[in-house]
């Protein structure tokens, strides 16, 4: 018969568990506002907006004006980015956990 070895449990302490709990209350209000953000008339009519504009930004590179072409984009880019949700402090996280799993 093989010999087998107990596992060892490491018990959570209960300001680990407050602190996970609290963490995941936060993931969940970010979820709420996101979905919220999306309901609204803004997010609606965001990528017709921004179809306009590149379309806009097209017509003036035919017409040899890089220019307000290149400032039609970086525009459209600037919307884009105030009306979406920053997503950089989850990408922070995941990057985090992930350099902890190499570790």
């Amino acid at each position: 018969m093989t010999e087998s070895t107990k596992r060892k449990y490491t018990r959570r302490t209960e300001e680990d568990r407050i602190l996970e709990l609290e963490n995941r209350i936060q993931l969940m209000k970010a979820k709420i506002v996101e979905r919220n953000q999306k309901d609204s008339p803004l997010m609606k009519e965001l990528p017709k907006l921004q179809g306009r504009l590149r379309k806009f930004a097209d017509l003036a590179m035919e017409c040899g004006r890089a220019d307000i072409s290149n400032s039609t984009v970086a525009f459209s880019a600037g919307i884009g980015r105030s009306l979406t949700p920053d997503q950089s402090e989850l990408k922070s996280w995941n990057t985090e956990s992930v350099a902890e799993e190499d570790d």
